[in-house]
């Protein structure tokens, strides 16, 4: 892991970019982390684009770091400045049209679109989750909050450093997460937007229902997919607390 920049926010929260061999990434620590205390780390989801997202991002590590937690982010493979990939170029464009027709999105599209990103992008989590824990000031235990959610279901089956997840209802979803989902068993808090006109609200109480996990809470408010109220944050902070500390 390479820093390539780095500064201290009005808050005292460090903000520093890093690479890990492609892929771009922020981490954000509370000032109280040191390697005496090293704080516990939060994996920071996004749907793609870290530039455009920073406002909303940095936002949320800041809250984090209120309650002394460290927070990541990576870029997803084909979003921002990372090579694009034709296929996914292909699916998306596919989706648009369907989308702009007033079409039923089929699986197969879905299928091309998110499951090649699924398993490019965890990987990647993973090596700089790696990366991250080797830090003298970052420590255990993990948790993992929104973005993509086929990609936070497919880290909380495969990455036993993740403790417990935030996963946002907001994004399509591959028959195959259904199955995933299944071998969850890590607390869950699920956000999901009654109204989000991008979201097939069915599939993602479904996929709720799919979840093995003893501990899970669906927390669902009206709106649409940018609706999501700000007493959210407080009560997402609240179940990384109580999971984290």
């Amino acid at each position: 892991m390479r820093f390539t920049s780095e500064q201290r926010l009005d808050d005292g929260v460090l903000e520093r970019e890093f690479t890990l061999g492609e892929i771009p990434g922020i981490l954000w620590t509370p000032a109280s982390a040191s390697a005496s205390a090293p704080a516990p780390l939060i994996l920071l989801g996004h749907p793609g684009g870290q530039r455009k997202m920073y406002p909303r991002l940095v936002g949320r590590a800041r809250h984090s770091a209120e309650d002394g937690f460290a927070a990541a982010t990576i870029e997803l493979p084909g979003s921002g400045d990372r090579p694009r990939s034709a296929a996914a170029e292909q699916a998306r464009a596919d989706l648009r049209r369907a989308l702009q027709a007033g079409e039923s999105v089929d699986d197969e599209i879905v299928d091309r679109l998110v499951l090649p990103l699924v398993e490019k992008a965890v990987p990647e989590w993973q090596a700089v989750l790696d990366a991250l824990l080797s830090l003298p000031e970052i420590g255990g235990p993990v948790g993992y909050s929104g973005g993509v959610i086929a990609i936070g279901v497919r880290l909380a089956v495969v990455e036993p450093r993740i403790s417990a997840a935030i996963l946002f209802a907001g994004s399509f979803v591959p028959r195959t997460t259904f199955e995933e989902a299944r071998q969850v068993t890590i607390p869950l808090h699920v956000l999901l937007q009654w109204d989000d006109e991008g979201n097939d609200r069915q599939a993602a109480l479904d996929l709720f229902d799919a979840f093995g996990s003893k501990e899970k809470t669906l927390h669902a408010n009206m709106g649409g997919h940018t609706g999501v109220p700000q007493f959210e944050g407080d009560a997402s902070a609240r179940f990384l607390t109580r999971h984290l500390r």
